[in-house]
């Protein structure tokens, strides 16, 4: 993938029109769904997704050779999600409920995995629901820590690097808002397992 990059860049550079519509192909779901994890807004995470490849067309002749692209890409993705955030008065009210993010969910109720049933998935939506809505109420950096290492699979350096911050930060935004998230959904859980423990 870095070769193709590499490639996709040096063709780019060299005038092939071409090949940054073949860059926005190969990185446009990650980053709108980075900026939809980060804003919950289907219409923002869409208008931040086509800024940014505005940016990279405007900045390409910035990006350092040796850098990694993905990386390079992501950190306008963030920057640009949060800031789109900073300029809203108020929090975003769609919530991120058809994401189905399963690893996030166990870690959070300390669940164990389970066959699908249509009783199971209904609750899986409900508690995706609220673990979205509660995202919206922790800070944008605490909520972009969480998203790139949650949902998106990134580890603690690689976070780092693309929001230019030390792996300790990354480690303290993450602790924060899991500590945010779980204070959140304490109520919501508690009902949860009551109703569970009388099936």
């Amino acid at each position: 993938m870095a070769q193709n990059d590499q490639i996709l860049i040096d063709r780019i550079c060299s005038g092939d029109q071409t090949a940054f519509y073949d860059l926005v192909d190969r990185y446009k779901k990650k980053i709108y769904h980075l900026a939809y994890d980060i804003t919950g807004d289907h219409h923002e995470a869409e208008d931040i997704s086509q800024e940014v490849f505005m940016k990279v067309y405007r900045a390409l002749e910035t990006f350092r050779r040796d850098a990694k692209m993905s990386s390079w890409l992501y950190q306008i993705a963030v920057n640009t999600s949060i800031d789109t955030l900073r300029r809203k008065s108020t929090k975003p009210a769609k919530a991120m409920a058809e994401l189905d993010h399963m690893s996030t969910q166990e870690n959070l109720l300390a669940g164990g995995s389970h066959d699908f049933d249509p009783v199971r998935s209904t609750e899986s939506a409900q508690i995706q629901n609220r673990i979205s809505q509660a995202l919206m109420n922790v800070s944008p950096k605490e909520r972009t820590v969480f998203v790139m290492c949650h949902y998106n699979g990134l580890k603690l350096n690689e976070t780092a690097e693309i929001l230019n911050v030390t792996i300790g930060t990354v480690k303290s935004l993450l602790f924060r808002a899991i500590r945010k998230l779980r204070k959140e959904l304490s109520p919501f859980l508690n009902d949860y397992r009551t109703e569970t423990s009388h099936e």
